[in-house]
Order: structure tokens, then sequence, then C-alpha cells
């Protein structure tokens, strides 16, 4: 494995998933949608694994929010999703896994636990389902856009799986 071609890898993955968060979202209930976030989650997830795939969903929220492109909702919606969709992906080996695991790890489980996040952090009391249908909708959208790309796209794994 090259670790310079890891991380800049990552850093590229980066910096697509912060730029484009002022350029390509859109209104989802009672959050944005940001699908390049969850597509370039599904990708990093197969061509880098799971870790690496955390610490670019990780890093994309830190800058997003730095450049008040985000909320802080992007931390718990990005970063289980691109976990799942890493650690599933390794597991079976198909790439529709890593799609489902995005879209059940931002979409289920990360809107769950943006809700202790927002009440903790944001000052915010909403339901247990209030970010559900908008994390839904976004990563749902990122993933299948995600693995649309990294299908038609020829890479060479970087981490050895």
């Amino acid at each position: 494995m090259n670790r310079t071609r890891l991380l800049t890898t990552m850093a590229v993955f980066v910096a697509i998933g912060t730029i484009t968060a002022q350029l390509l979202w859109f209104p989802a209930g009672v959050a944005r949608a940001y699908p390049v976030q969850h597509a370039v989650n599904v990708m990093a997830a197969v061509m880098l694994g799971p870790g690496p795939a955390v610490v670019i969903a990780f890093m994309i929220s830190v800058l997003r929010n730095m450049l008040g492109l985000g909320t802080l909702l992007a931390f718990p919606g990005g970063m289980v999703g691109a976990f799942l969709a890493g650690y599933l992906y390794k597991k079976i080996g198909k790439k529709a896994w890593a799609v489902f695991g995005e879209a059940f790890g931002s979409g289920v489980i990360g809107s769950l636990f943006a809700v202790p996040f927002a009440q903790l952090l944001m000052g915010s009391s909403v339901g247990a389902f209030a970010f559900m249908p908008a994390f839904l909708v976004s990563s749902i959208t990122g993933a299948f856009i995600g693995w649309f790309i990294i299908s038609k796209v020829k890479y060479q794994s970087l981490v050895r799986i």
C-alpha cells in the first residue's frame, strides 16, 4: 500500500465532498440534502475501506461546518454511513452492499444518532423520526450516484481487503 497515494486520494475525496456542498444540495424536510457526500462515502468505502471512508466523511463535515456550508448533523449522518458502507463491502465484496450500507447507515442509523446530537449540541428537541425522511432522501440518492460512478470507473484498490 502506497501511503502517499492513499492520502492523496483521501484529500481528493475530501475536496470533492466539500466543494460540491456549496454547489449541489436541495432542501429535504428539516435538513438539507447533500447527495455528493453520500456518493463520496460509497466510492471511498469501495476503493479505500471503512477506516479511510470514515476519516473522509469526518473531514468533509469539519470543513463544511467551518465554511458555513453545513450543520453539525453532517457528522452522524455521514460517518455512520461511510463506516457501514465500507464494512459491508469489505465483508461481502459487492458494491450493492456498500450502497445499502450507506443508505441504511446514514438514512436510518445516522438519523437516529442525530436526535440526541441535535439536542445536546444544537439545542433542538425533535422527535426520533424527524430527521429520517431527509436523511433517507439524501443518502439513497447519493449512494446510487456513487454506485453508478464506481461501476463505470476502473480503479485499483489502494487498500488490501
